[in-house]
């Protein structure tokens, strides 16, 4: 449907959607149609063919780089710049060589981000492990590919996957890579696309080869008997949980514990941090320690520096006399990311399908690509023999007569009947006949013909062992865990992570994570945030506000605490009470929205103050409905600083409360009219972002703005207000009620 309008200007407020296709005129759009022809679209496409890997274990832009590679001819020979190697990729990926070079600086060796990196690389490509270690670009830098891609291309021109036209069909390139291992598992791979992502941890090579075996000659194999947990690059050690492993394994989801692995010198009387989790850099860990440092809650340090050198990573931290190295690294390991947790999230395309799978159920996918890889190939290689057969079957017929063959040739007029008179001399077909008439004059001889015939005989006994092998599926099977033995033998290492089944740190109790005493906070309406101890404030004077500001939540805790902060965007952001200084009534404060980081524009609503997430929250929306949520749904067992979706975005937020006990809450209306309405009839709601139920009616423009506890005297008759049933307009204030109540209409 289009509208007319009379006039160029653009309306000043749009609820329409639409397109202007001419002077004043807009077609209107549906929104929903609109996100679905041209959102979905680009959503598929990142989901497809970009973010997340295949049962290959690569994404596209893996396997374009790496297939483009082969063709040049780097899988043997000498290295070459890596600016021809990106240049020559952009003929499959044309997405520009800035990001074909990060792809191929995170397959190298020199990044050191895989267990078995694809890509023998020469120059500086930067460490997984530093975030500030840039690589060098791309015309400096030299690469072919690694030893372990023969496993990745050996069957690639048998015929075993499919090939597809490139963006502008000029060249044909593979859907999937045929890879003699499962080397999904063997190397980390981590991407985003839309609405779903993607974070597979790796494998030891030599322990899946082995497990991948032993599933396929028993399907009910215990695969943790072979393998383990899983093994990182870095060398960092794993805190193995049977609970966390068995998640993993069975649902391709699990959050796995990664712990760095020091040494002490006692010489120097310095740690030297030698690996770290592969989820951290160094410079994360370095800064932490230095900010734990200047907040005085560890004070065993007297200097920190990066040693990382060309012997790898070193983080040294020089100890104060008489610092006991094995207790400051228990704290070091509870308050950084020297301990810090991958969650792994293993989603795969399957057959173009999402799939988050665990190990067994992804190596059974991968065997099941194996396998028919092997069919493939073993098709092709029949094929080809019978092929040779058919002309050497043609060729023996030429042995019993070679004078007769001589003479036709020399007596037939024409080329193009050459041919033809063979095949009508010897009774063979066409491309017996071509075969026959290509053979050079001094090969037409009995010595040069028995010997290309003699292979005859092998030729028929190995089709029909390809033919028993195609029709086999335990022969190709078996086939499968030979070269599974072989790669495992030829480029299998020991573990780099050592995985410690007993964490029981007898430092554990002995930390005092954070002093516990009386604190005052004070938080305003402006969002300032201040922490003052009881000591300070009997001290102190006035409090210092921003003008126009105003204290509007003071709360009498512990310095022993967790601190939320419900922010104007449905997201509620978790601090420490520790995190913030101790300070007087005669400063302004931090500003929390800059002090966690909020997002532009985000402002703090409301601030709550829990140890044991005991209690309620109301949620007052404009729109007169009121959500209750327990305390505890936004307790989480990792120390996440942000939650989204804290509470229902569908109406602005008019008010919330948090209430220890059910109680009477006063709910009040741009209307002027107000309800008392006891919690206890409001039922508790498990999922944080509810709509919750309707409490109090509205007319047509006005809306709910306010909640708070109603305290026993405010109101002369308080029943009045109450009502039996909801929802209910609630009642306009009586005159000697008004006088108390100081009522502003919005």
């Amino acid at each position: 449907m289009a509208k007319r309008r009379n006039t160029s200007k653009s309306p000043k407020s749009a609820k329409t959607h639409g397109v202007i296709n001419g002077a004043g005129d807009i077609v209107e759009q549906p929104i929903v149609s609109t996100i679905r022809e041209n959102f979905m679209p680009y959503a598929m496409s990142v989901i497809l063919s970009r973010a997340i890997p295949e049962i290959d274990g690569f994404k596209p832009s893996h396997r374009k780089l790496l297939y483009t590679m082969y063709k040049m001819g780097l899988l043997t020979g000498g290295r070459t710049k890596s600016a021809n190697i990106v240049g020559a990729t952009m003929k499959l990926n044309p997405h520009g060589d800035s990001a074909i070079y990060d792809t191929m600086v995170r397959l190298s060796r020199g990044y050191e981000a895989l267990l078995h990196p694809y890509v023998d690389s020469k120059g500086n490509f930067g460490k997984f492990y530093s975030r500030d270690m840039a690589w060098a670009a791309s015309r400096y830098t030299e690469a072919k590919l690694a030893p372990i891609c023969n496993e990745l291309f050996r069957d690639i021109d048998k015929d075993t996957v499919d090939f597809v036209d490139n963006y502008d069909n000029t060249m044909k390139e593979p859907t999937l890579l045929p890879v003699a291992f499962p080397s999904v598992l063997v190397n980390a791979n981590t991407g985003i696309a839309v609405g779903m992502a993607s974070n597979i941890c790796s494998f030891n090579l030599k322990e899946i080869c082995e497990t991948t075996a032993a599933l396929i000659r028993d399907p009910e194999h215990d695969i943790k008997s072979t393998l383990p947990a899983p093994d990182f690059i870095g060398g960092c050690q794993i805190i193995y949980d049977e609970k966390v492993i068995n998640q993993v394994y069975e649902t391709g989801k699990g959050s796995i514990k990664l712990r760095a692995k020091y040494e002490y010198d006692s010489s120097a009387n310095c740690i030297d941090i030698l690996a770290i989790p592969s989820s951290t850099t160094c410079e994360v860990i370095i800064e932490k320690i230095i900010e734990l440092v200047k907040q005085g809650k560890i004070k065993e340090i007297s200097d920190i520096r990066d040693e990382t050198g060309i012997d790898g990573l070193k983080i040294t931290i020089d100890l104060k006399r008489g610092v006991d190295p094995d207790k400051l690294m228990a704290k070091l390991f509870k308050f950084t990311t020297l301990e810090d947790s991958y969650s792994c999230n293993f989603n795969v395309l399957i057959n173009g399908v999402p799939k988050v799978l665990g190990v067994k159920a992804l190596l059974e996918e991968w065997i099941a690509f194996r396998i028919e890889c092997v069919k493939r190939r073993t098709y092709f290689d029949r094929t080809k023999k019978a092929e040779k057969l058919h002309l050497l079957n043609g060729l023996a017929k030429i042995l019993l007569d070679i004078d007769k063959a001589i003479k036709i040739i020399r007596e037939t007029d024409e080329e193009v009947e050459v041919v033809p008179n063979l095949m009508i001399g010897f009774g063979i077909d066409k491309i017996q006949a071509e075969y026959v008439a290509e053979i050079k004059l001094r090969h037409l001889n009995r010595e040069y013909i028995l010997k290309r015939t003699k292979d005859i005989e092998n030729l028929e006994k190995e089709i029909a062992d390809l033919d028993e092998i195609f029709k086999s599926k335990s022969r190709i099977k078996t086939i499968i865990v030979k070269e599974l033995k072989e790669v495992a033998e030829k480029y299998g290492q020991p573990r780099k992570s050592i995985i410690i089944y007993n964490d029981t740190s007898k430092y554990e109790e002995e930390i005092q994570e954070i002093p516990d005493y009386p604190v005052t906070f004070f938080f305003t309406k402006e969002g300032y945030f201040k922490k003052i101890t009881p000591q300070s404030l009997r001290m102190s004077g006035a409090q210092k506000l921003k003008e126009g500001d105003e204290i509007t939540q003071t709360i009498e805790f512990s310095n022993n605490c967790d601190l939320l902060f419900f922010s104007d965007k449905s997201q509620v952001y978790k601090a420490k009470a520790s995190d913030f200084s101790d300070t007087k009534a005669s400063v302004l404060g931090d500003y929390v929205a800059a002090k966690l980081s909020m997002d532009e524009g985000e402002n703090v609503v409301y601030m709550v103050a829990t140890k044991d997430y005991k209690g309620v929250l109301l949620f007052a929306f404009e729109n007169g409905k009121v959500a209750k949520v327990p305390l505890e749904a936004y307790a989480t067992k990792t120390n996440r600083k942000k939650l989204t979706g804290a509470y229902s975005d569908k109406s602005p937020l008019a008010g919330m409360l948090l209430l220890k006990e059910d109680k009477e809450v006063l709910f009040k209306s741009s209307s002027a009219r107000m309800l008392l309405v006891h919690t206890g009839v409001l039922s508790l709601k498990s999922t944080r972002s509810t709509q919750g139920v309707a409490v109090m009616k509205l007319k047509k423009g006005q809306r709910l703005f306010d909640v708070e506890e109603y305290k026993e005297g405010t109101f002369a008759k308080p029943q009045r207000y109450r009502t039996r049933s909801l929802p209910a307009f609630g009642a306009l204030p009586s005159n000697d009620d008004a006088s108390d109540e100081q009522l502003t209409l919005i």
